[in-house]
Protein backbone atom coordinates (compact mmCIF):
# COMPACT_ATOMS: atom_id res chain seq x y z
CA UNK A 1 0.00 0.00 0.00
CA UNK A 2 1.10 3.50 -0.33
CA UNK A 3 1.86 5.89 2.55
CA UNK A 4 -0.01 8.92 2.37
CA UNK A 5 2.82 10.74 3.01
CA UNK A 6 5.03 9.36 0.60
CA UNK A 7 7.21 11.74 -1.26
CA UNK A 8 6.89 9.61 -4.13
CA UNK A 9 2.98 10.32 -4.56
CA UNK A 10 1.64 8.65 -7.98
CA UNK A 11 2.12 8.08 -11.46
CA UNK A 12 -0.60 9.93 -14.03
CA UNK A 13 -0.79 7.40 -16.91
CA UNK A 14 -2.28 9.63 -19.20
CA UNK A 15 -2.10 8.69 -22.76
CA UNK A 16 1.07 7.26 -22.43
CA UNK A 17 0.08 4.10 -24.62
CA UNK A 18 -0.32 6.78 -27.67
CA UNK A 19 2.90 8.66 -27.53
CA UNK A 20 2.73 10.09 -30.81
CA UNK A 21 -0.87 11.77 -29.71
CA UNK A 22 0.87 12.97 -26.51
CA UNK A 23 2.77 15.23 -28.46
CA UNK A 24 -0.57 16.93 -30.73
CA UNK A 25 -2.22 17.05 -27.12
CA UNK A 26 0.60 19.20 -25.58
CA UNK A 27 0.16 21.82 -28.26
CA UNK A 28 -3.91 21.77 -28.69
CA UNK A 29 -3.84 21.46 -24.65
CA UNK A 30 -1.69 24.78 -24.64
CA UNK A 31 -3.33 26.22 -27.12
CA UNK A 32 -6.41 25.95 -25.10
CA UNK A 33 -5.15 26.88 -22.24
CA UNK A 34 -4.21 30.56 -23.80
CA UNK A 35 -7.31 31.03 -25.20
CA UNK A 36 -8.65 30.34 -21.82
CA UNK A 37 -6.80 32.90 -19.95
CA UNK A 38 -6.81 35.50 -22.85
CA UNK A 39 -11.27 34.76 -23.07
CA UNK A 40 -12.07 34.51 -19.71
CA UNK A 41 -10.10 37.50 -18.43
CA UNK A 42 -11.23 39.57 -21.29
CA UNK A 43 -15.07 38.63 -20.21
CA UNK A 44 -14.27 39.45 -16.56
CA UNK A 45 -12.56 42.75 -17.59
CA UNK A 46 -15.67 43.81 -19.77
CA UNK A 47 -17.67 43.19 -16.89
CA UNK A 48 -15.58 45.13 -14.50
CA UNK A 49 -15.20 47.74 -16.71
CA UNK A 50 -18.22 48.64 -18.55
CA UNK A 51 -20.87 50.20 -16.71
CA UNK A 52 -23.55 48.95 -19.21
CA UNK A 53 -22.49 45.17 -18.35
CA UNK A 54 -22.96 45.53 -14.50
CA UNK A 55 -26.20 43.36 -14.25
CA UNK A 56 -26.71 40.17 -12.74
CA UNK A 57 -26.39 38.18 -15.75
CA UNK A 58 -22.73 39.57 -16.27
CA UNK A 59 -22.12 39.01 -12.55
CA UNK A 60 -22.30 35.55 -12.88
CA UNK A 61 -21.28 35.35 -16.48
CA UNK A 62 -17.93 36.96 -14.73
CA UNK A 63 -17.82 34.47 -12.41
CA UNK A 64 -18.13 31.42 -14.02
CA UNK A 65 -14.98 32.91 -15.99
CA UNK A 66 -13.39 33.23 -13.07
CA UNK A 67 -13.95 29.83 -12.19
CA UNK A 68 -12.87 28.44 -15.96
CA UNK A 69 -9.62 30.43 -14.92
CA UNK A 70 -8.83 28.79 -11.99
CA UNK A 71 -10.28 25.59 -13.08
CA UNK A 72 -7.97 24.87 -15.60
CA UNK A 73 -5.44 26.68 -13.93
CA UNK A 74 -5.37 23.82 -11.12
CA UNK A 75 -4.62 21.37 -13.32
CA UNK A 76 -3.35 21.75 -17.33
CA UNK A 77 -0.18 23.35 -16.32
CA UNK A 78 0.39 19.56 -14.62
CA UNK A 79 -1.19 18.10 -17.60
CA UNK A 80 1.19 19.75 -19.77
CA UNK A 81 4.16 18.68 -18.33
CA UNK A 82 3.43 15.15 -17.67
CA UNK A 83 2.60 15.01 -21.65
CA UNK A 84 6.19 16.53 -22.34
CA UNK A 85 7.86 14.75 -19.47
CA UNK A 86 7.73 12.73 -16.71
CA UNK A 87 4.08 11.73 -15.20
CA UNK A 88 4.64 12.03 -11.57
CA UNK A 89 2.36 14.04 -8.91
CA UNK A 90 3.78 13.94 -5.21
CA UNK A 91 0.98 12.84 -3.29
CA UNK A 92 0.36 16.34 -1.88
CA UNK A 93 0.14 17.74 -5.18
CA UNK A 94 -2.20 15.24 -6.21
CA UNK A 95 -4.23 16.09 -2.94
CA UNK A 96 -4.42 19.90 -3.96
CA UNK A 97 -5.19 19.17 -7.35
CA UNK A 98 -7.99 16.85 -6.65
CA UNK A 99 -9.45 19.82 -3.76
CA UNK A 100 -9.48 22.42 -6.10
CA UNK A 101 -10.49 20.41 -8.85
CA UNK A 102 -14.06 19.15 -7.14
CA UNK A 103 -14.71 22.13 -5.33
CA UNK A 104 -14.38 24.11 -8.20
CA UNK A 105 -16.62 21.57 -10.32
CA UNK A 106 -18.80 21.64 -8.13
CA UNK A 107 -19.01 25.38 -8.12
CA UNK A 108 -19.38 25.44 -11.65
CA UNK A 109 -22.65 23.23 -11.22
CA UNK A 110 -24.12 25.53 -9.55
CA UNK A 111 -23.14 28.73 -10.77
CA UNK A 112 -24.20 27.38 -13.96
CA UNK A 113 -27.65 26.52 -12.37
CA UNK A 114 -28.13 30.21 -10.73
CA UNK A 115 -27.22 31.19 -14.17
CA UNK A 116 -30.70 29.39 -15.35
CA UNK A 117 -32.52 30.61 -12.44
CA UNK A 118 -32.08 34.34 -13.47
CA UNK A 119 -32.90 33.58 -17.51
CA UNK A 120 -36.20 32.20 -16.08
CA UNK A 121 -36.69 35.13 -14.08
CA UNK A 122 -35.82 38.30 -17.11
CA UNK A 123 -37.82 35.97 -19.62
CA UNK A 124 -40.70 34.95 -17.56
CA UNK A 125 -41.35 38.00 -14.55
CA UNK A 126 -39.85 40.43 -17.03
CA UNK A 127 -41.37 42.97 -14.90
CA UNK A 128 -40.30 42.10 -11.51
CA UNK A 129 -36.91 41.22 -12.13
CA UNK A 130 -34.90 43.99 -10.91
CA UNK A 131 -37.19 43.30 -7.40
CA UNK A 132 -36.52 39.64 -7.73
CA UNK A 133 -32.48 39.53 -9.03
CA UNK A 134 -31.02 42.62 -7.07
CA UNK A 135 -27.31 43.10 -5.84
CA UNK A 136 -27.45 41.11 -2.81
CA UNK A 137 -29.29 38.13 -3.71
CA UNK A 138 -26.63 38.06 -6.60
CA UNK A 139 -24.04 37.94 -4.12
CA UNK A 140 -25.72 35.30 -2.11
CA UNK A 141 -26.24 32.92 -4.67
CA UNK A 142 -22.70 33.23 -5.60
CA UNK A 143 -21.27 32.91 -2.12
CA UNK A 144 -23.58 30.02 -1.68
CA UNK A 145 -22.09 28.10 -5.37
CA UNK A 146 -18.94 28.69 -3.55
CA UNK A 147 -19.58 27.24 -0.24
CA UNK A 148 -21.26 23.96 -1.48
CA UNK A 149 -18.08 23.47 -3.96
CA UNK A 150 -15.93 23.79 -1.31
CA UNK A 151 -17.99 21.63 1.27
CA UNK A 152 -18.48 18.89 -1.08
CA UNK A 153 -14.89 18.72 -1.42
CA UNK A 154 -13.71 18.90 1.43
CA UNK A 155 -15.80 15.76 2.16
CA UNK A 156 -15.22 13.69 -0.99
CA UNK A 157 -11.19 14.48 -1.09
CA UNK A 158 -10.61 13.42 2.86
CA UNK A 159 -12.13 10.25 2.45
CA UNK A 160 -10.83 9.36 -1.44
CA UNK A 161 -7.35 10.34 0.01
CA UNK A 162 -7.74 7.94 2.53
CA UNK A 163 -8.34 4.67 0.53
CA UNK A 164 -5.18 2.03 0.98
CA UNK A 165 -3.48 2.35 -2.87
CA UNK A 166 -2.38 -0.42 -4.38
CA UNK A 167 1.81 -0.63 -4.99
CA UNK A 168 1.97 0.15 -8.39
CA UNK A 169 0.81 4.02 -7.89
CA UNK A 170 -0.02 4.37 -11.64
CA UNK A 171 -3.70 6.38 -12.15
CA UNK A 172 -4.80 5.89 -15.75
CA UNK A 173 -5.72 9.50 -16.17
CA UNK A 174 -3.86 12.70 -16.89
CA UNK A 175 -4.89 14.37 -13.34
CA UNK A 176 -6.00 13.59 -10.41
CA UNK A 177 -9.95 12.59 -10.34
CA UNK A 178 -12.13 10.44 -7.65
CA UNK A 179 -12.96 7.75 -10.75
CA UNK A 180 -9.30 7.00 -11.34
CA UNK A 181 -8.38 7.06 -7.90
CA UNK A 182 -10.91 4.56 -6.55
CA UNK A 183 -9.93 2.39 -9.42
CA UNK A 184 -6.42 2.62 -7.70
CA UNK A 185 -7.69 1.60 -4.48
CA UNK A 186 -6.63 -2.08 -3.27
CA UNK A 187 -9.06 -2.13 -0.68
CA UNK A 188 -13.06 -1.83 -0.18
CA UNK A 189 -14.51 1.46 -2.05
CA UNK A 190 -18.13 0.72 -1.54
CA UNK A 191 -17.88 3.37 0.91
CA UNK A 192 -16.50 6.05 -1.66
CA UNK A 193 -18.60 4.33 -4.38
CA UNK A 194 -21.73 5.27 -2.53
CA UNK A 195 -20.24 8.85 -1.45
CA UNK A 196 -19.55 9.29 -5.30
CA UNK A 197 -22.86 8.50 -6.33
CA UNK A 198 -24.84 10.35 -3.53
CA UNK A 199 -22.15 13.45 -4.54
CA UNK A 200 -22.61 12.92 -8.23
CA UNK A 201 -27.24 13.67 -8.06
CA UNK A 202 -26.72 16.24 -5.76
CA UNK A 203 -23.85 18.16 -7.37
CA UNK A 204 -24.88 17.25 -11.19
CA UNK A 205 -28.49 15.20 -11.46
CA UNK A 206 -30.14 18.00 -9.04
CA UNK A 207 -28.41 21.21 -10.84
CA UNK A 208 -29.37 20.12 -13.77
CA UNK A 209 -32.71 19.10 -13.65
CA UNK A 210 -33.37 22.67 -12.20
CA UNK A 211 -31.61 23.93 -15.66
CA UNK A 212 -34.36 21.65 -17.41
CA UNK A 213 -37.48 22.75 -15.60
CA UNK A 214 -36.18 26.32 -15.73
CA UNK A 215 -35.64 26.28 -19.41
CA UNK A 216 -38.94 24.46 -20.10
CA UNK A 217 -40.89 27.46 -18.34
CA UNK A 218 -38.42 30.00 -20.62
CA UNK A 219 -39.72 27.78 -24.15
CA UNK A 220 -43.81 27.98 -22.55
CA UNK A 221 -43.53 31.85 -21.69
CA UNK A 222 -41.29 32.56 -25.23
CA UNK A 223 -44.09 30.33 -27.54
CA UNK A 224 -46.72 33.05 -25.94
CA UNK A 225 -44.95 35.94 -27.60
CA UNK A 226 -46.81 36.63 -30.75
CA UNK A 227 -44.17 38.71 -32.26
CA UNK A 228 -41.73 36.74 -33.72
CA UNK A 229 -38.63 39.22 -33.04
CA UNK A 230 -39.34 38.63 -29.60
CA UNK A 231 -39.45 35.17 -29.68
CA UNK A 232 -36.31 35.55 -31.25
CA UNK A 233 -35.05 38.06 -28.87
CA UNK A 234 -36.13 36.21 -25.69
CA UNK A 235 -34.72 32.83 -27.24
CA UNK A 236 -31.57 34.81 -28.09
CA UNK A 237 -30.80 35.97 -24.68
CA UNK A 238 -30.60 32.23 -23.65
CA UNK A 239 -28.99 30.75 -26.35
CA UNK A 240 -25.48 31.34 -25.23
CA UNK A 241 -25.85 29.95 -21.60
CA UNK A 242 -27.84 26.50 -22.89
CA UNK A 243 -24.84 25.79 -25.22
CA UNK A 244 -22.27 26.13 -22.51
CA UNK A 245 -24.77 23.72 -20.21
CA UNK A 246 -24.97 21.43 -23.25
CA UNK A 247 -20.90 21.31 -23.35
CA UNK A 248 -20.22 21.36 -19.47
CA UNK A 249 -22.95 18.67 -18.42
CA UNK A 250 -22.74 16.65 -21.74
CA UNK A 251 -18.97 15.78 -21.17
CA UNK A 252 -19.00 15.38 -16.97
CA UNK A 253 -21.86 13.08 -17.18
CA UNK A 254 -20.03 11.16 -19.95
CA UNK A 255 -16.43 10.99 -16.95
CA UNK A 256 -18.99 10.69 -13.61
CA UNK A 257 -22.19 8.30 -14.88
CA UNK A 258 -20.81 5.97 -17.20
CA UNK A 259 -20.49 1.80 -16.82
CA UNK A 260 -17.05 -0.07 -15.62
CA UNK A 261 -15.67 -1.02 -18.85
CA UNK A 262 -12.32 -0.31 -20.40
CA UNK A 263 -13.65 1.24 -23.64
CA UNK A 264 -15.99 3.81 -21.48
CA UNK A 265 -12.96 4.08 -19.51
CA UNK A 266 -10.72 4.75 -22.39
CA UNK A 267 -13.12 7.41 -23.63
CA UNK A 268 -13.69 8.76 -20.80
CA UNK A 269 -10.45 10.68 -20.25
CA UNK A 270 -11.32 12.29 -23.36
CA UNK A 271 -14.43 13.44 -22.39
CA UNK A 272 -12.64 14.67 -19.33
CA UNK A 273 -10.06 16.36 -21.33
CA UNK A 274 -12.83 18.10 -23.21
CA UNK A 275 -14.39 19.95 -20.18
CA UNK A 276 -11.13 20.46 -18.36
CA UNK A 277 -9.45 22.02 -21.13
CA UNK A 278 -12.36 22.50 -24.20
CA UNK A 279 -15.57 23.99 -22.62
CA UNK A 280 -13.46 26.76 -20.60
CA UNK A 281 -11.50 27.86 -23.95
CA UNK A 282 -15.26 27.89 -25.78
CA UNK A 283 -16.88 29.49 -23.33
CA UNK A 284 -15.62 32.79 -24.34
CA UNK A 285 -16.17 32.45 -27.95
CA UNK A 286 -19.20 31.18 -27.03
CA UNK A 287 -20.56 34.25 -25.22
CA UNK A 288 -18.57 36.88 -27.13
CA UNK A 289 -19.85 35.57 -30.48
CA UNK A 290 -23.49 35.00 -29.65
CA UNK A 291 -24.13 38.06 -27.37
CA UNK A 292 -24.39 41.56 -28.93
CA UNK A 293 -24.10 43.55 -25.73
CA UNK A 294 -20.23 41.50 -25.09
CA UNK A 295 -19.42 42.47 -28.62
CA UNK A 296 -20.46 45.97 -28.31
CA UNK A 297 -19.08 46.28 -24.99
CA UNK A 298 -15.31 44.88 -26.74
CA UNK A 299 -15.69 47.28 -29.52
CA UNK A 300 -16.65 50.60 -27.07
CA UNK A 301 -13.55 49.42 -25.34
CA UNK A 302 -11.04 49.16 -27.99
CA UNK A 303 -12.63 52.34 -29.65
CA UNK A 304 -11.73 54.25 -26.40
CA UNK A 305 -7.85 52.29 -26.28
CA UNK A 306 -6.70 53.74 -29.78
CA UNK A 307 -8.84 57.05 -29.52
CA UNK A 308 -6.67 59.84 -28.31
CA UNK A 309 -9.26 62.17 -27.23
CA UNK A 310 -10.04 59.23 -24.47
CA UNK A 311 -6.46 59.94 -22.85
Amino acid sequence: MVNQSSPVGFLLLGFSEHPGLEKILFVIVLASYFLTLMGNSLIILLSVLDSRLHSPMYFFLSNLSFLDLCFTTSCVPQMLFNLWGPKTISFLGCFVQLFIFLSLGATECIILTVMAFDRYVAVCQPLHYATIIHPRLCWQLAAMAWVVGLVESMIQTRSTLQLPFCPHRQIDNFVCEVPALIRLACGDTTYNEIQMAVASVLILVVPLTLILISYGAIVRAVLRINSAKGRRKAFGTCSSHLIVVTLFYSSVIAVYLQPKSPYAQERAKFFGLFYTVGTPSLNPLIYTLRNKEVKRALMRLLRKDVDPRSR
